[in-house]
């Protein structure tokens, strides 16, 4: 079983596949704890309605990373709770050596893109722009680069001639859920 930290920065509707998927039956796992580094992102209160415990994670002086005393606590508060694998789910932050080394190869991460096309931010937009007929998700292992570990699960999606940004990204996201729990089910399995 997979006991999962999940980290995210947003509404957390990837935490909200997750916990579903366990709660139906489809994942074995429990989720240890929830983080996010803004203290009103939703994926707390998602939480804090589903009783995870639910922890604020103040990232400074850091804007685009998680490192320094926050990761050590990071690292400390994780293992309070008996977790013992991380799901990035829209955490808008790097993650550094030492919650890389705390927990080697048991790190995953969603991305909206089929990696390696558009890693990095804006990914729907990187897609537009680059004309492409097709995209998707990814969730993949998380190593010291940028959207660089290896894949797990990949969902396609089209892109169609009228997309904008948050068209596309609203299918793109449909997609995401499905594979967040399909992945972290290969993961256990092979764990």
């Amino acid at each position: 079983m997979l006991n999962i930290a999940v980290f995210g920065s947003g509404s957390g509707s990837n935490y909200q596949a997750i916990a579903e998927a366990i709660a139906a039956g489809r994942l074995n796992a429990r989720i240890a704890c929830v983080f996010s580094d803004v203290k009103e992102a939703f994926i707390l209160e998602r939480a804090r309605k589903l009783g995870h415990p639910a922890i604020y994670l103040d990232c400074a002086p850091f804007k685009t990373k998680l490192d320094g005393e926050a990761e050590a606590r990071a690292i400390e508060l994780i293992k309070q709770h008996g977790g013992d694998f991380i799901a990035l789910a829209g955490f808008m932050r790097i993650v550094k050596p030492g919650l890389l080394n705390a927990f080697a190869g048991r790190i995953v991460n969603i991305h909206p893109s089929l990696l390696p096309a558009f890693p990095g931010l804006e990914a729907g937009k990187q897609a537009l722009d680059a004309g492409v007929k097709e995209t998707g998700c990814t969730v993949h292992f998380v190593d010291s680069g940028i959207d660089t570990g290896p894949i797990i699960v990949q969902r396609k999606v089209p892109v169609l001639p009228d997309d904008t940004v948050e068209t596309l990204m609203n299918r793109i996201h449909a997609q995401e859920h499905i594979a967040y729990p399909e992945a972290l089910r290969i993961v256990a399995k092979g764990m």
